[in-house]
């Protein structure tokens, strides 16, 4: 009886997409999170009888045929690159994207990655750094005498030097993808390039459809809580129908077994 495995592959099929809506409601309030979403596909039919095949000499052909599915899969847990809300903070180095774009982060074997995250800090050097210490691709070193950090919406870097000028240290650049959701995301709020997202294209922000960075300001979780509880609640049901469903067919099993 093929309904005992179908059902078995729904209820795998919801497990998975429970385990990412956990994700989801566990990184509320991380910052710069995008939350997933689980894409479903149905698994290959059994045709026990063929639409279009000829049922007479004159012609006449089955109209519609008769297909047997074999159940479900997850096909995808795609990310949602909408933009999350921008929460005020008082860190003068708190950095938020309003729009397109991704700050580029250098890891410590040279590989970029990207982020949402503008929680920055600077290290020894004055180098502006991640809170793990990876370095932003900016090439700004703030001087240990530089005062009043002011970053402009265009990525534009300015201190106050003892004398009381204003020095411009240079711009943040922003990268930006074709298929945003086609980053892997590999933790510690960062992403890497693929095959599938494409090169980045990078640029100062506010240029050419890249979004402005805002001051004082992080970009909260794109998570609605409500709609994640409504997902877990749709989940829950869809497995226990499914969990139903083999009940009802192991009946059948037994029934079948009895019958003298």
């Amino acid at each position: 009886m093929k309904a005992l495995h179908t059902a078995a592959t729904g209820m795998k099929a919801q497990e998975r997409n429970v385990e990412v809506i956990s994700n989801n409601v566990a990184n509320l309030r991380t910052t710069g999170y995008k939350r997933q979403r689980v894409d479903f596909q149905d698994l290959l039919y059994q045709n026990l009888r063929r639409m279009g095949t000829e049922t007479s000499d004159a012609g006449t052909i089955v109209p519609t045929g008769v297909q047997i599915g074999s159940g479900v899969k997850v096909a995808a847990t795609a990310h949602i690159m909408s933009q999350g809300s921008l929460e005020q903070t008082s860190n003068e180095l708190d950095i938020a994207i309003r729009g397109e774009g991704f700050f580029q982060i250098e890891l410590p074997d040279g590989t970029t990655a990207y982020t949402r995250d503008g929680s920055f800090e600077l290290d020894a050097d004055g180098t502006l750094v991640t809170v793990d210490g990876y370095q932003v691709l900016s090439g700004i070193e703030i001087p240990e005498d530089g005062q009043d950090i002011t970053i402009s919406s265009d990525g534009t870097v300015q201190i106050v030097d003892p004398d009381g000028a204003v020095v411009n240290l240079g711009q943040i650049e922003l990268a930006r993808f074709v298929n945003k959701s086609g980053l892997e995301a590999v933790g510690d709020n960062l992403f890497l390039e693929t095959e599938a997202s494409g090169a980045p294209q990078v640029d100062n922000p506010g240029n050419d459809g890249f979004g402005d960075v805002q001051q004082y300001f992080l970009e909260m979780a794109n998570v609605d809580a409500v709609t994640e509880i409504a997902d877990l609640i749709s989940a829950q049901r869809a497995y226990e129908m499914n969990s139903k469903v083999i009940q009802a067919a192991d009946e059948m099993y037994s029934t079948t077994s009895q019958l003298r």
